[in-house]
């Protein structure tokens, strides 16, 4: 593997960029970005989902089935409602690095931008 002038970094396996692609590519929608961010604060069901993103039942319900089978959120049951989290912590931290710096170049006071450092990379 090539190591490249970056710093003594190798190159990832093509398997692993195929899958943060990917993963990347799911979040590049406004909505499912919205979704992984509103789950990020807590857990919730499609409601609730959809009144905070502004997206209507179906169409906040597919985008969460995506995320389910790529293993971004999961789900449990709670009595007859289904309720959403965020299954994988790291997504959380790269939607809130990201987040985070380009509303803070835009000007906006929230989110607060996050520093590498203090999510210990």
């Amino acid at each position: 593997m090539s190591t490249g002038s970056g710093g003594g970094f190798q190159d990832p396996p093509a398997e692993v960029l195929a899958e943060a692609a990917a993963a990347f590519g799911l979040l590049a929608t406004p909505a499912r970005l919205h979704i992984v961010w509103a789950l990020a604060q807590g857990e919730s069901d499609v409601t609730g989902l959809a009144e905070r993103v502004g997206g209507t039942l179906p169409s906040v319900s597919q985008h969460l089935t995506k995320l389910k089978l790529a293993g971004l959120v999961r789900s449990r049951r709670e009595g007859r409602r289904q309720v959403y989290l965020v299954d994988d912590p790291d997504v959380v931290t790269v939607v809130r690095l990201m987040v985070g710096q380009l509303a803070a170049r835009a000007g906006h006071p929230y989110p607060a931008p996050v520093r590498l450092r203090e999510l210990g990379a």
